[in-house]
Parts: C-alpha cells; structure tokens; sequence
C-alpha cells in the first residue's frame, strides 16, 4: 500500500468512527454553519496534522539539502535586494542596517505569501481526495497554512539568530507586535487562501492572478524601502489621503509591526504610523471575521467540486 493510499485509507477510518458517511456529509456541508464546521476540523485534527506533514516531507523529498531549502530563497532574495536595491539603487539611505530591515519585511511577507498561493492550488493539488474520500474541504488550505507556518518558525528563528549575531537585539515590549502583525497576515492569508482555492477549482485563471498580485503586493508593502519614504513622496505630490489607503493594506500594518518589534524602527528614529498598535490589532480582528466569511463562501462553492475536478 502507497503513501495516498494510507491517506485515503486513515481518511474513511477516521469518519467512519465518528460516525459520518460519505453521502451525508455531502449533502449536509452547503447547511453546516461556520461552528459546526470548526468542530468537525477540531475532530479531524489527526487529518490535518498528516496532511502538513505529508505536504513538508514531499517538498523536500529526495532533496540532499531538506529543511535548508526553506531559507536559501530569502536568503537568496536579501542577497539580490540587499546588493541590487540597497547598494545600486541606494535605497538603504537612511536605513540602518539595512539588510536586517529586508530580511524582517520578507520573513513576514514570506508567510503571507506562502499561505495565499499554497492555499490556492490546495484543493486542485489533492483532487484524488477530493473525489474520492469525504473529508472537510477546509482541511486543504488550512494544512498549506500550516505547512507556511512552520516554514516560517524557520525563518524566523534564522532572523533572530541574525539580529543576535549583529548585536542589534534590544529585549523591549516592542517584541509584543509580532502577535497582532502574526495573526493579521494568518487571517487575511487564510481568508483568501479559502477563497482563491474555492474558485481556482472553477476558474484556473485564479492561479494566474494570484501569482500576479502576490508580487504586485510584495513591492506595494514597506520591505525594500520605508514607510517613511512614502510618507515623503505622497505629501510632496500634495496627495496625502494615498498615505491613508497604503498604510491600511493589512499586509503594510504586518510588515511595520514586524519592523518595530525586531528591527525597532522607533528607536532608530524612523517614523512609524500613529496608533500602529491600535491599527493592528483592528486589522487582526477584521482578519477573523474575514476568516469567518470566506469559509461561508466556501462551504456554499464546495459542493461541486468532485465534479468540476
């Protein structure tokens, strides 16, 4: 017996004791309510921690190198923009260490991203279960989440080691933005990895759009240059209200709170948006409810998706 076999199979076991036929659970999932689906993915966490760890072993398989994967392209994107950006171009002006403050706004966009475009292809890339085996859709963005956020502990991890190294580490109460900036962008990347992934099932031009506007987004967020700047460059061309709709990008508000709690952009004397705190964790509590109705969407497109796949 294969690997997808022993999923299919630990699949029909584990709803088998609770109890739930393959017929049933279709026809009931357009009804279910966004609570009464938590508990069912509460009830197949066993499911879910195999997928993540399913979709981490086969990335890396019969790769020499495993886990190192995850960090040579960051590693490799700070070197290029570090060199290319910063030194040519001279965008680290005014930022000090400035290959730290990249490496910050791209462990944080990295999970975003990473979230959104695994999420995606999520249902698309597990279709033989999908037509196969009756488990919770919502189980397949939420393992390419999981699988985003271990990838990120990693990079993580490797900043920290960083800003340790270049003794620039300062034990503040800054360090307490990372957890509204972390669930902004786990959110809002949930929220439209259940989008994204629903309707690339029906129209697979979203893989295209997406690919599209996760770099479009990435050069519209704070990481290879300052708020500051743009600060500047919208109020010299007499369009300050543009500075309000770029800071609240949700993904911009992530990326600042990152900053100021590794890099520590106050204390380096750069400006940050007032009330940052208060932004994010609005932001935060949007994301959730976000969350909440793109699961509802979803539940409502999921009950075609064996036949359109």
């Amino acid at each position: 017996m294969n690997r997808a076999e022993r999923l299919e199979a630990l699949s029909r076991a584990s709803f088998t004791t609770i109890g739930v036929s393959v017929e049933s659970g279709k026809s009931h999932a357009r009804y279910r309510g966004f609570f009464s689906s938590t508990r069912e993915i509460v009830t197949n966490r066993s499911m879910l921690s195999l997928l993540v760890r399913r979709d981490i072993k086969s990335r890396y398989k019969d790769s020499s190198l495993g886990l190192i994967w995850t960090l040579i392209k960051p590693l490799t994107q700070l070197a290029i923009y570090f060199v290319v950006v910063g030194k040519f171009l001279g965008a680290e002006r005014g930022i000090p260490d400035f290959a730290i403050y990249i490496f910050t706004g791209l462990t944080a966009y990295g999970l975003f991203s990473e979230i959104v475009s695994g999420g995606t292809g999520s249902i698309l890339n597990n279709a033989g279960l999908v037509k196969k085996v009756y488990v919770p859709r919502e189980l397949f963005p939420l393992a390419a989440t999981g699988t985003a956020l271990f990838n990120f502990m990693i990079q993580l991890f490797v900043l920290f080691g960083i800003v340790l190294l270049s003794g620039n580490f300062r034990l503040s109460w800054n360090l307490i933005y990372l957890l509204p900036a972390v669930i902004t962008l786990v959110s809002f990347g949930l929220a439209l990895a259940l989008l994204f992934s629903a309707w690339f099932v029906y129209l697979r031009d979203i893989g295209y759009f997406v690919e599209i506007a996760v770099m479009v987004l990435m050069w519209a967020s704070p990481i290879l240059y300052s708020w500051g700047m743009v600060r500047d460059v919208v109020t010299s061309a007499g369009i300050p209200w543009l500075l309000e709709i770029y800071t609240a990008n949700p993904v911009t508000l992530s990326v600042l709170g990152f900053q100021e709690a590794i890099w520590g952009t106050t204390d380096r004397g750069l400006p940050i948006p007032d009330h940052l705190m208060v932004q994010l964790s609005i932001a935060a509590a949007a994301g959730l409810l976000c969350v909440i109705g793109a699961q509802r969407i979803f539940t409502r497109l999921q009950g075609n998706f064996a036949q359109e796949l």
